[in-house]
């Protein structure tokens, strides 16, 4: 029997190092812009184009592949100036030593902001406590404080003592996209019991999270073009879990892990 050949999928789950402040749970990540994280940045881009990608997709939302595609040539000309993110430590680098001629937006977020009417009921946290169910929100983020501890813990001292190239490759193992996806998740499904009758306010919030994972995967399957692709998605490591689970479910992908091509090597 012929042996079918399958695009390839690898997701490095990375850190947000410019702090937007958009996670939950993050640590405080210093300024990768000092000459020894610059050091340690470009071998974590040459390891990663070992896999030798042939798109890299990004944490973006799709609608700004104009924006994005205008940044990159910029970057290429000489005339962008990088900030902290690990899209412009990370993925500009990378696009431009591998020679890609762009990069590939796959994130997702809803377009339209609700009516100023709408505001109060989509508050979670307002609801539950006119609704006598702060009890949950309670429950909820003591569960998710008691899950962060032990990686949040970890990262901060690989950050400390470590490298970059050290934060990922703890981010990126088995045990620890598991416990990434627990720490987004498992909280939610606490939130998702506030409401009342027909009202599932809290439940809104864990399906616009699934939501997005699921469309992220889908837009991962409309740029590949070809069974020979191979795919590098760099996104917040909380995202891993749930996308590797869709592409693999598809049958449709390989998946591969970034932790053979990522090696602690000497800075000095």
């Amino acid at each position: 029997m012929e042996h079918q050949v399958k695009p390839i999928v690898m997701i490095l789950g990375t850190y947000h190092m410019a702090n937007p402040g958009v996670n939950t749970f993050d640590i405080e990540a210093d300024d990768v812009t000092n000459a020894k994280r610059q050091r340690e940045l470009r071998q974590l881009v040459e390891q990663l184009a070992r896999f030798k990608p042939t798109k890299i997709a990004i944490e973006a939302e799709i609608g700004l592949d104009a924006k994005i595609e205008t940044l990159y040539q910029d970057y290429l000309n000489g005339t962008y100036h990088p900030d902290r993110s690990e899209f412009d430590q990370i993925c500009l680098p990378l696009a431009k030593l591998m020679g890609h001629p762009k990069l590939y937006c796959v994130d997702w977020f809803r377009n339209s902001e609700p009516a100023v009417e709408d505001e109060a009921v989509l508050d979670v946290e307002t609801f539950a406590k006119a609704n006598n169910q702060s009890g949950l929100l309670e429950k909820a983020h003591a569960m998710g404080q008691a899950l962060a501890q032990q990686p949040t813990s970890t990262l901060t001292e690989l950050q400390e003592n470590g490298s970059v190239i050290d934060m990922h490759r703890f981010l990126n193992q088995e045990d620890t996209i598991r416990v990434m996806h627990e720490i987004n998740h498992t909280p939610t499904l606490i939130l998702a019991q506030i409401g009342t009758e027909d009202n599932y306010i809290g439940l809104d919030w864990l399906l616009w999270s699934y939501e997005r994972n699921l469309k992220i995967y889908v837009n991962l399957t409309r740029i590949t073009e070809s069974p020979n692709e191979r795919i590098l998605l760099i996104i917040g490591a909380g995202h891993t879990f749930s996308i590797q689970q869709f592409l693999e479910d598809s049958g449709d992908y390989i998946i591969e892990s970034p932790l053979k091509y990522l090696k602690t090597e000497s800075t000095d």
